[in-house]
């Protein structure tokens, strides 16, 4: 299999190595670890990040490999127990193999699958990402949707008089284990949300996990300018304004990255408040297929939402002032035919406090 995106090439007996590198299974499964460890114990030690080993290993050592047996017995039973994972059926067809469900659509501000993809900070993430995890071995019909960050969450560090230090390396996306998502013409896939006055430009990328796939939207497109590339910059970074918009991407752009890729959810799972404009986009385009009422989309799409806390306390719930959900989202709100009051009461616990900031967790639920 090629890897147009893939910065070296392998030898011809050695490409599968790809395949298993980009396949973030061995962040959980580590039947693949002496494998890695035998092509460069030292790069392996340091990183223990199958992509970025194949990346700095020599070419000479590729080409040694290639005739050592003791390694390619290794390679062909990684690649037996590999098929044989995803052979089998899974505990959720075994359970319940008359069951219909759809594809759940899972989306979350971040994922902690390991260090090799940071764009998590904490335990939010570690959650997502051992839900995606989880959904592989059991063989659920899931994907998930995220951000992919150029600098992701801050790193510490401690310099030698035992002051902290902050700072953000960059994710260069060629260095991690992730590739391009493609439409059918085999081009690279763009998604669109329109804001004040101008277009988002949003690059799609793909995370294998196990079976599931994870889609991360990027705003980093020299289509946007550089205020709007900076959008998927950091994680939690930024004020009100970038957070809203942050907000926007994963939840319009996640739905309508769904819709590129023809892929219709039976379920949504909102993993916290900052996902909850899936909810509102769905509404919309449910609304506009079936020519209904802003309150019938409502009650046809609100029973295939699934909203899920981590942070149950009032501290933890984004809340946005009212004229900054007015400047991005009236014409979204226009489009679904009620007033911008009517829109505002869905995040606010009283209608008679039109100042009071809108809630995105009472939005979700």
């Amino acid at each position: 299999m090629q890897y147009p995106y893939l910065p070296r090439t392998l030898p011809v007996e050695l490409e599968i190595l790809t395949e298993f590198a980009l396949d973030l299974r061995w962040t959980w499964s580590h039947a693949g670890d002496a494998l890695w460890q035998a092509i460069d114990p030292e790069i392996w030690k340091r990183t223990r990040n199958p992509w970025m080993l194949l990346q700095n290993v020599s070419k000479k050592r590729l080409e040694m490999l290639v005739n050592e047996q003791a390694f390619l017995s290794k390679l062909a039973e990684l690649k037996r127990e590999r098929t044989e994972y995803y052979a089998q059926e899974g505990w959720f067809q075994c359970e319940y193999p008359k069951c219909n469900l759809g594809t759940v659509a899972y989306f979350s501000m971040e994922y902690g699958l390991g260090e090799a993809l940071p764009i998590y900070a904490g335990g939010l993430g570690i959650l997502a990402g051992d839900l995606l995890k989880s959904a592989s071995d059991l063989n659920l019909p899931l994907v998930g949707i995220g951000l992919l960050y150029q600098q992701g969450y801050f790193r510490q560090m401690i310099d030698a008089q035992g002051a902290q230090h902050a700072f953000f390396p960059y994710n260069e996306p060629a260095s991690l284990p992730i590739r391009p998502a493609l439409d059918k013409q085999g081009n690279r896939l763009t998604i669109v949300v329109e804001l004040p006055a101008r277009e988002l430009f949003l690059r799609v990328w793909e995370a294998q996990v196990g079976r599931v796939t994870l889609y991360l939207l990027d705003s980093n497109d020299l289509m946007n300018s550089p205020v709007d590339q900076a959008i998927t910059a950091e994680l939690y970074g930024g004020g009100q304004e970038k957070r809203l918009l942050q907000e926007i991407v994963l939840g319009i752009g996640g739905w309508r990255l769904l819709e590129a890729l023809e892929i219709k959810p039976e379920i949504c799972h909102l993993n916290e408040g900052h996902a909850a404009f899936v909810a509102l986009e769905r509404i919309r385009a449910f609304r506009k297929q079936y020519e209904l009422t802003f309150e019938q989309a409502l009650w046809a799409t609100r029973a295939g939402n699934v909203f899920t806390t981590h942070t149950p306390v009032t501290a933890g719930f984004d809340r946005f002032h009212p004229e900054l959900i007015k400047q991005y989202l009236s014409e979204i709100i226009q489009s679904l035919g009620i007033s911008y009051e009517q829109f505002l009461s869905l995040g606010q616990t009283s209608a008679e406090h039109p100042n009071e900031s809108f809630n995105m967790t009472y939005f979700a639920l």
